[in-house]
């Protein structure tokens, strides 16, 4: 039976078909659906869990695969550098059921603060990586993974990226493997990297990439497709699919399995053509490889490094790789740059640009907007509150990664900034990473302000439940973790918990804290109302008798507030209720509708 799926509800089917009986990851797009439609529809079979952060779900999955189960985590690519560690030392201990571990890149950084090549990890960790290029194959490949960790006794990764999670494809759908009876096997010299048993470890490591090599090799996952042969393009993952859609007369080298690299594969069809060609998205890691190996090949920079691939950037008359093919084997729909007599028009008009700004009614407005009366340095973190760097709250001075709002404001206070500092985090990024930082602030006496903004859901990645929500994942209710109890057991005397809608009450609390000399730690507590789905109260309208024409409620940058002429005016339809505008504005203007 063929279902037209997309990659993340693919890999959740793969997962499932795999005998996989255990998943657990941290929501992060694009990877975030995987586990959602596991838990949507494989319950049953697959316990999973949105673990605190990526590195505890990579450790929870290498427990249970330790014990023989099958099992996936999965996360998006900067999640897998909190993973680092136990991925690293995953390699040496080995699994004993399958484990494969689902990363997504973001090329073009649609929603991440960098862009990286998750095949670059591969060859640091010494591990297999496989590299799907539609939704079949990342069905397939999941089982694919588990057979190569179990034979190889290796973690597998399972690189994704934004257009295979979120581009769909058919799929043809298949029953289900039944995983056998497991558990744990003490072998201390197998699981145990002390030195005495690591060393022997890191030679099998060693022996075990050379068998990968061969077997790379010989897999019908990397395939070779002999068209024209004057050019051969080596490429894997996505890139495959723009290639052939590009240059559909060129002769190509498929990888799906990318490392270890299939070097008699590469030779053989290397020696089949008269120019080679590596197309790849991101880095140039195939392309080193095969230069490596003797063989002359044209890669970067006539493929961009940075951002994102696609068919139109492939066949660009003006791009150094469609000028090189060329001629009717490169042909394609764009063949000619357009004379300046006929312009080539774009189907759509360009649209203007829309920044992303909080939605109306979002409580981490009040927080920026309190802020906004201190001189202050305000070290911020990822999450919804990112865009409180944007005008007119412009309340945002650093973002490094999850967890650093709280260690960076540690940092600048310690070396003595002129000006206080102010850390932010979310509810979520305090769960994932922020509660050690928030330990070494009281254990090594620093001075900092540190504000959570807990809307009780983690929001940015489309409202997961997290350890303080009160719901898992499988939609079981559980603990309702306080961060306030959390912060006193880390020896913090100065808690105080603040409703940001209340944007008087929030900076009377912020100045006590921010003139104190002592640490404080302030939950600024109120729901998402995108995730509640509903107004918070009636929509507001401002009186044009009363007001007073000021502007100080566009300060808050309320996307419901708009400004026509000299006239503001409350657009109905986008306001939430949430009286923050009639809260601050000096006329009494802004009021319920009459």
């Amino acid at each position: 039976m063929k279902k037209l799926l997309s990659g993340n509800e693919a890999f959740a089917r793969g997962a499932w078909e795999a005998g996989a009986v255990l998943a657990a990851g941290y929501p992060g797009t694009p990877s975030t659906e995987i586990l959602e439609h596991v838990a949507a529809h494989y319950r049953n079979d697959i316990y999973c869990e949105w673990s605190p952060n990526e590195k505890v779900a990579f450790e929870v999955a290498a427990g249970a695969s330790l014990t023989g189960a099958r099992c996936i985590t999965t996360m998006k690519h900067v999640g897998l550098n909190v993973a680092a560690d136990p991925l690293m030392t995953l390699s040496y201990v080995g699994g004993v059921g399958g484990f494969v571990a689902i990363v997504a890149d973001d090329p073009g950084m649609h929603s991440s603060q960098n862009e990286q090549d998750t095949r670059l990890y591969a060859r640091f960790a010494k591990i297999p990586i496989l590299d799907p290029g539609d939704s079949q194959e990342a069905k397939d490949f999941v089982r694919i993974g588990m057979e190569i960790s179990e034979r190889f006794q290796t973690p597998v990764l399972l690189r994704s990226t934004t257009r295979i999670s979120h581009s769909r494809t058919l799929v043809e759908e298949k029953e289900r493997f039944v995983p056998g009876k497991r558990d744990f096997v003490k072998d201390p010299p197998r699981f145990v990297p002390i030195p005495m048993w690591a060393r022997q470890m890191r030679v099998r490591v060693e022996e075990r990439l050379e068998k990968l090599q061969d077997a790379s090799s010989v897999s019908p996952i990397n395939a070779i497709t002999w068209r024209d042969k004057d050019f051969g393009i080596v490429t894997s993952g996505v890139a495959y699919q723009y290639v052939r859609e590009a240059f559909p007369g060129v002769s190509v080298l498929k990888l799906g399995w990318v490392y270890p690299f299939p070097e008699r594969l590469i030779r053989e069809f290397a020696a089949g053509v008269k120019n080679l060609i590596i197309v790849e998205e991101g880095e140039d890691f195939i392309e080193t490889y095969v230069k490596s190996l003797g063989i002359a090949c044209h890669g970067k920079p006539l493929v961009p490094t940075v951002g994102e691939l696609s068919p139109d950037i492939l066949a660009d008359p003006g791009s150094g790789l469609a000028e090189k093919i060329g001629g009717p084997i490169g042909k394609n729909r764009v063949t000619e740059k357009p004379s300046e007599s006929s312009p080539e028009r774009p189907l759509l008009p360009q649209l203007p640009a829309r920044p992303p700004v909080l939605c109306p009614g979002c409580p981490h407005r009040g927080t920026f907007y309190a802020l906004g009366k201190f001189d202050v340095v305000v070290t911020g973190d990822i999450g919804c509150y990112s865009l409180g760097v944007s005008p007119p709250l412009s309340r945002l001075d650093t973002i490094l990664c999850m967890g650093a709002g709280i260690s960076m404001a540690h940092g600048m206070d310690r070396v003595g900034n002129s000006r206080k500092v102010v850390g932010m985090v979310g509810d979520s990024t305090f769960f994932h990473s922020g509660i050690t930082g928030l330990l070494d602030i009281a254990y090594n006496k620093g001075g900092s302000t540190i504000i959570v903004v807990d809307n009780r859901i983690t929001a940015m990645t489309g409202h997961q439940d997290n350890p303080g929500s009160g719901q898992t994942l499988m939609e079981e209710p559980t603990i309702v973790v306080s961060i306030e109890d959390i912060g006193r057991a880390c020896g913090l005397k100065n808690i105080a918990t603040i409703h940001p809608r209340r944007i008087k009450e929030a900076v009377e609390t912020l100045r006590t804290a921010i003139d104190s000399p002592e640490p404080w730690l302030i939950v600024s507590k109120a729901p998402c109302p995108l995730h509640e789905r509903k107004p918070l109260g009636p929509p507001l309208c401002i009186d044009p008798q009363t007001c007073r024409k000021c502007n100080l409620c566009l300060k808050l940058g309320c996307p419901a507030i708009e400004k026509r002429g000299d006239a503001v005016t409350i657009n109905e339809y986008l306001c939430a209720g949430c009286e923050m505008c009639s809260g601050i504005c000096p006329a009494k203007a802004i009021g319920e509708r009459r």
